[in-house]
């Protein structure tokens, strides 16, 4: 199954794919690292955001979309445009996730990366969305998400 996890940051939409088969991990080449909206407060920049990703979602076939939650308020509340974003990636044809870090962090303490990062051919930004696409298929596999 070929997962993309998504770091919704500001105006980017940080993302890696990781596919799983036969219990072997593996990091796919993609066309595209991030999307960056700018202005968001556009309907045409948003159109166009939803026409890239769900061009990317068709051509590698990917199964489905986790994104790594924000908080909705507090010191560390996402932004504005990081909403509209994952708005956005709900509405395309394939199935979103949203896992909170305390999800993440548990699937990936449970079972945790057996190779070293710098060894995937990843950009060190991208490792927040590596981590929540990893911890999906942590969970799909072996089950129990907390309840937050």
């Amino acid at each position: 199954m070929l997962v993309c996890g998504v770091e919704l940051k500001g105006k980017e939409a940080i993302l890696t794919l990781l596919s799983l088969d036969k219990g072997v991990f593996m990091v796919p080449d993609c066309r595209q690292r991030a999307f960056t909206v700018s202005p968001s407060y556009t309907a045409q920049t948003m159109k166009e955001f939803s026409f890239a990703f769900q061009k990317l979602v068709e051509d590698y076939k990917i199964e489905e979309i986790a994104i790594l939650g924000r908080d909705q308020k507090g010191k560390f509340m996402g932004s504005a445009t990081s909403f509209k974003l994952e708005a956005v990636l709900q509405l395309l044809d394939c199935p979103v996730t949203v896992m909170s870090s305390a999800d993440i962090k548990a699937q990936i303490k449970r079972n945790p990366v057996l190779v070293e990062f710098d060894s995937l051919g990843l950009k060190t930004f991208q490792k927040p969305a590596f981590n929540v696409a990893f911890a999906y298929h942590n969970f799909l596999q072996y089950g129990e998400q907390s309840s937050e």
